[in-house]
Formats: C-alpha cells, sequence, structure tokens
C-alpha cells in the first residue's frame, strides 16, 4: 500500500521571533514544495495538518510559516523534524512517479527477462536522474533515467530496462 503522506522537507531551525523555520526542502524544486497549502507533522500514530501561510526561498532552503506555531520555541522543539505532504495534493504529470513508489521495484531486462536486481535509491545529478540497482552478490550498478534505457515503468510490476553491454554486468 502507497503510503499517504510523503516526506517532503525538514525543519532546520527557527527564523525571527514568529514562529517562521528555515526548512530544507525534499520536492524536486522549491516551486513545487511552495504551491502545498497543507504540511503535515507526525502527531503519536497520525498526522497533524497545518495551514502553509508563507514559503519562500531562502538561501539553498525555504521559509516557511504555518497555521498554529508562532514561535521560535516550539520551532526549536520540532528540529529536524520531518514534514509531509499528501500524495494527492502533490501536481505532477501522468508519467512522473514518486520515488518512494519506485523504490524495491525489480529492474528487468524489456527484452529477455533477465532480473538485474531492485531499485535502491533515485540519484539527481542534475541533467537527468541515476537509479541505483542493488544487486545480489555484487555492487550496485547505475542507470542514467533516459528513454535509451528505461524502457517502461511500471508501478506494481517493475522497471523494464534495455541497458548497454557492461552497463549491469
Amino acid at each position: 500500500m502507497k503510503n499517504k503522506y510523503l516526506e517532503c522537507g525538514q525543519i532546520m531551525r527557527a527564523h525571527g521571533i514568529n514562529g517562521a523555520m528555515v526548512v530544507n526542502q525534499l520536492c524536486d524544486s522549491i516551486e513545487v514544495f511552495c504551491e502545498l497549502k497543507y504540511l503535515y507533522l507526525k502527531d503519536g500514530s497520525g498526522y497533524k495538518k497545518y495551514k502553509m501561510l508563507k514559503c519562500q526561498p531562502y538561501k539553498t532552503n525555504v521559509l516557511v510559516t504555518l497555521e498554529g506555531i508562532d514561535n521560535p520555541e516550539e520551532v526549536t522543539r520540532l528540529r529536524l523534524s520531518f514534514l509531509y505532504a499528501d500524495r494527492d495534493d502533490i501536481l505532477k504529470d501522468e508519467d512522473d512517479y514518486f520515488i518512494v513508489d519506485l523504490i524495491d521495484l525489480p529492474i528487468i531486462d524489456a527484452i529477455s527477462g533477465i532480473k538485474y536486481g531492485t531499485l535502491k535509491d533515485v540519484i539527481n545529478q542534475g541533467a537527468q536522474d541515476i537509479y541505483v540497482v542493488k544487486r545480489e552478490g555484487k555492487g550496485d550498478a547505475y542507470i542514467p533515467v533516459v528513454s535509451e534505457f528505461i524502457k517502461e515503468i511500471k508501478l506494481d510490476e517493475a522497471i523494464y530496462v534495455t541497458p548497454i553491454e557492461g552497463m549491469l554486468d
């Protein structure tokens, strides 16, 4: 079952006296993060919903103000806590995927059906993402996420690839 809430940021520290916080955002871009209307904090076994009042770029992070958090002491208490977004609130194209939904999918050769391993992680290197493939009894392998190598993604099944010779040996 897919998680309803996805990590989208981490509270780093308070900023000023009114409850603003410096957040290391974990979305594809600051713009995606700042488009969110609500953020969630883990609260026991559930999640507590907060309306995002302000969001703006700040150095390499974002400055965020949440309704109901209005002093630096509370932000300090929440330091290093993760912020979550409801997956339904994140705008994405039909062909886009949440990385968390891809992790642990089998990596299978689109032609031969050979299983190379499972997706361990996705690294963003600027030009394109890179899939980290966990292989049994071998070190990790890396596949650039380009149409030449990634042929099809079926979320409930596998990631189908056509690697070049030596890429996954």
